[in-house]
């Protein structure tokens, strides 16, 4: 089973929502938040895409890659989830390093708050991504979704009306 990117942030985010992603059921195109995000990856750096590659990787598409400097550059609309967005980095770093690149490294910009958030490539890191696809395997072949966490995440999520439909 192929993994995305996608697939590793919610697992940090919740594992209902990665379980629903995961078997078809996907709300983001309903959710204004989505495309608010979107937005502002589209509109905070207008001359970023000719500055930076588009690099498609099995599991990935990195909109913004810096080759020379090995330096993977997500822009975020808040930083309410960032261990997931940590998280998201820390996979496309995998995946750059298990394609032979040495010493990738990530930043996470959040536009709308003028922070940045700097990602390294640890060697630990190796292990604990591994452990982390294996866990989203066990958990993508349980037969029905893992219960509602009820967290206050859930008021934003595009899986709200769903999880929470009587």
């Amino acid at each position: 089973m192929r993994l995305t990117a996608t697939h590793i942030a919610y697992f940090h985010t919740c594992k209902r929502k990665l379980w629903l992603f995961h078997h078809g059921i996907r709300m983001e195109h309903t959710s204004d938040q989505v495309y608010e995000g979107k937005l502002t990856g589209e509109l905070s750096y207008p001359d970023r895409a000719a500055k930076y590659t588009e690099l498609v990787l099995p599991g990935a598409k990195i909109d913004y890659y810096d080759a020379k400097n090995a330096v993977v550059h997500e822009v975020k609309q808040s930083n309410k989830v960032e261990q997931a967005h940590i998280a998201q980095v820390k996979y496309y770093l995998y995946l750059l390093v298990t394609s032979g690149v040495t010493e990738p490294r990530g930043v996470i910009e959040y536009p709308k708050l003028r922070e940045k958030q700097q990602v390294s490539w640890e060697a630990s890191d190796l292990a604990m991504v591994e452990k982390w696809v294996a866990d989203i395997q066990i958990l993508l072949s349980l037969p029905v979704p893992p219960e509602v966490i009820h967290a206050r995440i859930c008021r934003s999520c595009s899986y709200e009306d769903f999880c929470y439909a009587d």
